[in-house]
């Protein structure tokens, strides 16, 4: 009995140790699926990837069809702009003008005029009549004077200008704001520093003694050719004011008695030489009294005696 439940035992160990035979099913299945070759030729997977990015970049280098650009035209030769000569301010930027000034209504150019002057220019018009006599200065062409600093030779060029009536409605007076000098020397200054292409930016100089006589006066080419100023901030009374500068520096110093007498000759004698407009004798001003508000200025300086301007031509 006992050998028999031994061997019982020992066949149910060697039967559970034998592999399972496989189904029907299964035997079918495994013939269906191929089995991976494991030949040389078959690529791997990762030289598969390097083939595709090469074709990509294969792709990418493929050189595009190149468009079509609009060939310049070059039946017509290019035309060259005929140089302009440049303009240049003869004065400071237009700006705006003080309260109670008024532009005047254009008048038309005279015809021959050779000369180029500044912005509105002078045209020439009926002339200005001779100055008349005053009961203290006064002057005659067959008679007798009483100017002590305006030579004969100022005078007649004074009057040789093509004046034009009712121009100039103000005399505006001016220091150099320098020690020493004469109508020379600021016409340098003023053509080749400032770059001023008529020069000299006032209508007449009066020197103090140190480069041009005590008193004398000095005509300059604004007035022979009749342009407008330079000596104002405004290009409207620069072409309406007429410009005397005094050799000095009078926020030191004092204008000399003899300067004096020479400024009372001369605008005495332009305020005939140029007439009257609206009945009315040209407006003397100091330099700081007209200018533009937004560019204030202390010309002719604090030192200048403008009692004395006030008394004599108010």
């Amino acid at each position: 009995m006992f050998n028999r439940r031994f061997l019982l035992a020992v066949l149910l160990c060697a039967a559970a140790c034998l592999p399972v035979p496989p189904t029907a099913s299964a035997v079918t299945e495994a013939q269906k699926t191929p089995a991976p070759s494991r030949s040389k030729a078959s690529p791997s997977p990762k030289k598969s990837v390097s083939s595709q990015s090469t074709k990509k970049k294969k792709k990418k280098a493929k050189p595009k069809p190149a468009t079509k650009k609009r060939a310049a035209p070059t039946s017509q030769p290019e035309r060259r702009a005929e140089p302009q000569p440049e303009k240049k301010p003869d004065s400071e930027p237009v700006k705006r003008l003080p309260p109670g000034f008024s532009t005047p209504a254009p008048k038309p150019a005279g015809q021959g005029s050779a000369i180029v002057v500044e912005k509105s220019g002078a045209a020439e018009e009926e002339p200005a009549p001779t100055p008349e006599p005053e009961s203290s200065h006064w002057w005659w062409p067959f008679g007798h004077s009483e100017y002590k600093y305006l030579t004969p030779a100022v005078r007649n060029a004074i009057d040789d200008a093509h004046v034009t009536r009712h121009r100039w409605r103000y005399i505006v007076v001016h220091n150099s704001g320098t020690r020493q000098g004469n109508a020379k020397a600021f016409d340098y200054y003023h053509r080749k520093v400032r770059k001023m292409p008529n020069g000299l930016a006032y209508h007449f100089v009066i020197g103090n003694g140190t480069s041009s006589g005590n008193g004398k006066v000095e005509i300059g080419p604004r007035w022979a050719r009749q342009i407008n100023g330079g000596h104002v901030h405004s290009d409207y009374l620069n072409s309406i004011a007429l410009g005397v500068c005094l050799v000095g520096d009078y926020n030191r110093d004092k204008p000399t008695p003899e300067q004096l007498e020479a400024l009372d000759e001369l605008i005495r004698y332009l305020r005939h030489r140029v007439g009257k407009t609206d009945h009315q004798l040209a407006i003397v001003k100091a330099h700081r009294d007209i200018n533009p508000p937004q560019w204030p200025t202390d010309c002719p300086g604090d030192r200048f005696p403008y009692p004395w301007l006030h008394s004599h031509f108010d």
